[in-house]
């Protein structure tokens, strides 16, 4: 069942007037989707709210959203902010809104726990799905631009529900209720699906072609370099389509993915079948997320990276 949507939240929402609606580094479409839904909202209540993000937008899917966010506004009294998909404060990026009134709306496992106010729901499909649950909570139907924002960050986050396991029932709901308020699945999925450049189908190809498997095919591991970001552009990576090709085949039960971000750092992505728990060996890296769909920042090299990342899967490929 939903975690029910906190009467703290609610109260914090209908007696503030002057709202920050934030999210994540590098977002998605859930988290972009989610913060411009909910700031809508707010602003068809007669509040003041702006949707704000540290960015970048390197996803082809959100770079039509980017021109919605604002940048961060000088402190004032009465400002009230709100963070979605992002239970982790350091996870936000630069904000420079410490001290404020801050809710925390998340459906990540949460590590480190911050904001005045959490309604976290690790079991929700999306943080847009419990954007939805903020509406009908508040006695708001949303309008049809709304709708297609929650719909595409729903989709985002299920694989247009491919994720989703039996008695999602709920998630089929949430899906219902935004077609019928105007939201297009057709068009959801073009926009998830399309604007790929050709750039970014030769990275998938450079990064499946040195993919290497450990414990008999069951984990598969690649990386990108950063002279292969130079070469393709940080806005041509496709990482949801490259873990579902690895994951398609057969015997492979999880994929770590390896990113250079710069010299000294970098970003390792985890994703699995349904029996390995990749959150918690994100956990171990200092990151977090959900069971089958992880990631970490991890300081050092590709290099240096690869035996620590193969050594945390063996509890789970032991004989």
């Amino acid at each position: 069942m939903p975690v029910p949507v906190p009467a703290t939240l609610l109260s914090f929402i209908r007696e503030g007037t002057d709202f920050i609606v934030t999210g994540h580094r590098e977002p998605d479409g859930d988290c972009a989707g989610s913060q411009l839904a909910l700031a809508s909202l707010l602003r068809r209540m007669g509040k003041t709210a702006l949707a704000c993000s540290a960015g970048p937008f390197k996803r082809s899917e959100i770079k039509s959203l980017e021109k919605h966010f604002a940048p961060y506004p000088e402190k004032r009294d009465g400002l009230r902010l709100i963070v979605m998909d992002c239970s982790a404060r350091e996870r936000v990026g630069d904000l420079p809104l410490d001290g404020m009134p801050t809710a925390v709306v998340d459906h990540h496992v949460p590590g480190n726990s911050w904001g005045d106010i959490r309604y976290l729901d690790p079991e929700a499909p999306s943080v847009t799905f419990m954007v939805l649950r903020i509406f009908e909570e508040l006695g708001m139907e949303p309008s049809a631009e709304e709708a297609e924002l929650l719909l595409f960050g729903l989709c985002t986050d299920t694989g247009f529900f491919r994720h989703l396991e039996a008695g999602m029932t709920e998630a089929f709901r949430a899906a219902a209720v935004l077609s019928a308020a105007g939201a297009s699945p057709k068009k959801t999925y073009a926009a998830i699906n399309g604007k790929k450049t050709l750039n970014s189908r030769l990275l998938m190809g450079a990064i499946l072609a040195k993919t290497r498997p450990f414990y008999g095919g069951r984990l598969l591991l690649s990386g990108e370099t950063l002279e292969e970001t130079r070469q393709f552009g940080l806005e041509s990576r496709d990482s949801d389509t490259i873990y579902q090709l690895l994951l398609s085949i057969e015997g492979a039960e999880a994929v770590a993915l390896i990113r250079q971000e710069n010299p000294e750092e970098c970003t390792i992505g985890f994703r699995s079948q349904d029996r390995i728990d990749v959150a918690a060996i994100a956990r171990d890296f200092g990151g977090g997320g959900h069971k089958n769909a992880s990631g970490a920042k991890v300081p050092g090299t590709i290099s240096e990276l690869e035996e620590q990342v193969v050594r945390a899967f063996s509890p789970w490929f032991r004989p």
